[in-house]
C-alpha cells in the first residue's frame, strides 16, 4: 500500500509537538497570562448559550466584521477566518497550486510555509538571510526574477530571528514579484508595525494575522485580508464550518474586552526588553539578536547548543533547540518571553546551565 502515498509526502518528517510535562514551558510563544477572574467568569456563564448542537455560521459573520475592525482591515478590503494561519496558508496554496510554480521565502523562517508547499505538491525555494538574518535583497530579487514565484511569504516580524524587515524592501518586493505576497503579522501585538493599511496600494498584497499571540492560542483562529477579488477565490477552498461555534462565541466575547489582551501584550514587551537586557550582559552568550516579537532567538558556543537545551530543560525549563536545524541557526537556541517570575526561573536555569558545561 505504500506506493499509494506520494513520495514527496514520505520524505517528509510530520510536525513534531513536544510534551511540556511539568517543565516551564517557554518554547511555543504563547502568552502566559490568564484573563481577570471577573472576565473568566462572566466567559463561562455566556458558554451555556451556545448551540453546539448547531452547525456555527459558515462565514462567522459577526465575528468577521468584529475581528476586520479589531485588526484595522481597511474598507473595501474582505477577510476570510481559518483555524489558525496553518490553515490560511493552506488555503492559498490550494487555490494556486499547479505543477511547475514555485513559492518562495526568505530563511530561516516559518517551516510551515516549505512543509504546506510540499503538502499541495508546489517547489519551494527559500533564499538565505543574511548573517544578521536581514533581507538578502540582491538575492531575493534575483530569485523572483528567475523562479516567477506564484506566492512570497514574508514573515513580519520573522519566526524564529525576531526581527522586522525594512518597510522599503518589502515594498520593492510587492512591485517586483509576479504573485502574491503575503505578509505574515502573526506577531503584529508585540511588533506594532503593519501593512494592513496598505493592502489598497498593492493588488498582489495579502495580509495574516492571528489572534494565538494575543493570548488566544487555543481557539486556533486567524485571519487573510486582502482584495475582494482574491480572497472570494480563495474562500472557495475554505472547508465548510472550519470555524467551529465554541471558537466563534470566545473570541467574539474576547474582542469585545480586547483591551485585556492589549494590556498583556504591553506587559510582555516589557518583559521582552529586560529579558533582553540581561541576557546580553552574560558573557557566555555568543549573541542575542534583538527582537521585536515575544521570543528571543540567541546563540551560543559552536557545538554547545544541545548541551545547554538539556541543562535547561533538566532545571525544569522548556525552550527551543533550533540548533538542529543547521545552517544559520546552528548553535541557535530560543525562549518565548512570558511572566517576570518564569523569565527568572529560565535566567537562573541559564546561567546554572551555562556553568555546567
Amino acid at each position: 500500500m505504500k506506493q499509494w502515498i506520494r513520495s514527496e509526502i514520505q520524505a517528509l518528517s510530520a510536525y513534531h509537538v513536544p510534551d511540556p510535562g511539568d517543565w516551564i514551558k517557554l518554547d511555543a510563544m504563547e502568552n502566559p497570562y490568564h484573563w481577570p477572574e471577573p472576565l473568566q467568569q462572566e466567559w463561562l456563564d455566556s458558554v451555556g448559550s451556545v448551540e453546539i448542537n448547531r452547525y456555527p455560521d459558515p462565514a462567522a459573520r459577526e465575528l468577521s466584521l468584529q475581528i476586520s475592525q479589531e485588526m484595522g482591515v481597511p474598507d473595501g478590503c474582505e477577510i476570510v477566518l481559518g483555524n489558525g494561519s496553518d490553515e490560511l496558508i493552506q488555503m492559498l496554496l490550494m487555490a494556486v497550486a499547479e505543477s511547475g510554480r514555485t513559492v518562495l521565502a526568505p530563511e530561516p523562517t516559518f517551516v510551515m510555509y516549505k512543509m504546506i508547499t510540499s503538502f499541495v505538491g508546489m517547489d519551494f525555494v527559500g533564499i538565505p538571510l543574511d548573517s544578521n538574518f536581514n533581507l538578502d535583497m540582491d538575492a531575493l530579487v534575483k530569485a523572483i526574477e528567475q523562479y516567477q514565484p506564484a506566492v512570497v511569504f514574508l514573515a513580519y516580524p520573522n519566526n524564529p530571528t525576531g526581527n522586522l524587515w525594512s518597510a522599503d524592501d518589502i515594498r520593492k518586493i510587492l512591485h517586483v514579484a509576479p504573485g502574491f505576497v503575503v505578509v505574515d503579522e502573526a506577531y503584529h501585538v508585540f511588533a506594532e508595525e503593519s501593512f494592513m493599511g496598505h493592502i489598497p496600494e498593492h493588488e498582489n498584497l495579502l495580509v495574516m494575522r492571528t489572534v494565538s499571540k494575543m493570548g488566544l492560542a487555543g481557539l486556533r483562529l486567524g485571519l487573510m485580508a486582502g482584495d475582494p477579488k482574491w480572497i472570494r477565490e480563495i474562500n472557495k477552498v475554505r472547508l465548510p464550518y472550519n470555524i467551529n461555534v465554541l471558537t466563534q462565541h470566545a473570541a467574539s466575547f474576547i474582542l469585545q474586552h480586547s483591551s485585556v489582551l492589549h494590556s498583556q501584550a504591553e506587559q510582555l514587551r516589557h518583559n521582552r526588553d529586560d529579558l533582553l537586557e540581561k541576557m546580553a550582559v552574560i558573557k557566555y552568550i555568543e549573541q542575542v539578536y534583538p527582537s521585536q516579537a515575544n521570543f528571543i532567538l540567541f546563540r551560543v558556543a559552536p557545538g554547545c547548543a544541545d548541551k545547554l537545551f538539556k541543562e535547561i530543560k533538566d532545571r525544569g525549563v522548556l525552550i527551543k533547540n533550533m540548533s538542529p536545524a543547521g545552517g544559520a541557526l546552528a548553535d541557535c537556541l530560543r525562549v518565548t518571553v512570558s511572566t517576570a517570575e518564569e523569565n527568572g526561573k529560565f535566567m537562573d536555569a541559564l546561567k546554572a546551565g551555562l556553568a555546567a558545561i
